[in-house]
């Protein structure tokens, strides 16, 4: 495979990817919109989802604030806070009471030990420090490679180029794994709303759309991912391949 029919494919690859990312994107703004403007029967805001959701569970250790955005609603783990959006804290709304109930499946897949969710954790930190360190270990193993090369050495470039890929393909391997963990917070999500009279049978349909649309843009971000790996790897193994001929 030479380098032209390579970065083709790539293209060919990419634009679906970038499509898909877009229409993600627009589609949770879309439904989230949509869901945040019906209110739920309940009355309850996100606050008051997420709160309860925990008090029921007998989880006491978790506190639940309010931080700046629309949809920035995270868990964070290391602080034992549940932090809602300004557009879910205060909404009492079908949307609002979805996306608490999301981030209070987080939480429950750390208190039972949820594999996924614990593996995702493993590895933030070490992804972190792969996706700084990748492009300059592939970049030094290039220019080794082709100065050891040059010497007829042993090819150690090579060896230090597989590690850059090794790092870079931690990225991918961390939205692999953030599917799982996301489409397992939603359904827990859902089962929660509805066990504690939160959301009616009939209103969790509106939230299972607002969570599927949320849902999409991790399998687009993974497949974005997954391309950008295969680009890197293919193009690398061209520019060896073609040198040494």
């Amino acid at each position: 495979m030479d380098m032209e029919y390579s970065y083709f494919l790539f293209l060919l690859l990419l634009v679906p990817c970038m499509i898909l990312s877009a229409y993600a994107s627009a589609k949770v703004s879309s439904t989230y919109s949509k869901y945040d403007k019906i209110p739920c029967a309940s009355r309850m805001t996100g606050y008051d989802t997420a709160t309860a959701l925990l008090r029921n569970r007998g989880v006491n250790d978790i506190s639940v604030g309010v931080v700046r955005g629309t949809l920035t609603d995270h868990y964070d783990p290391t602080k034992s806070i549940v932090n809602l959006s300004q557009s879910t804290f205060g909404s009492a709304s079908v949307g609002a009471c979805a996306v608490a109930g999301h981030e209070i499946g987080h939480v429950m897949q750390k208190k039972q030990g949820y594999f996924p969710y614990k593996l995702r954790k493993i590895l933030v930190p070490i992804t972190n420090i792969g996706s700084r360190l990748a492009m300059p270990v592939i970049i030094v193993g290039i220019l080794l490679d082709l100065l050891l090369f040059a010497a007829k050495e042993q090819p150690y470039g090579q060896w230090i180029l597989y590690i850059g890929i090794g790092l870079y393909g931690l990225s991918t391997l961390f939205a692999l794994v953030t599917l799982p963990v996301e489409f397992n917070a939603s359904r827990r999500a859902k089962k929660m709303l509805v066990e504690d009279g939160i959301l009616s049978a009939e209103e969790v349909k509106g939230a299972k759309k607002v969570l599927s649309a949320a849902a999409l843009t991790y399998v687009a971000s993974l497949l974005t991912s997954l391309v950008y790996f295969i680009r890197i790897f293919i193009m690398l193994f061209v520019l060896l391949g073609n040198r040494r001929k």
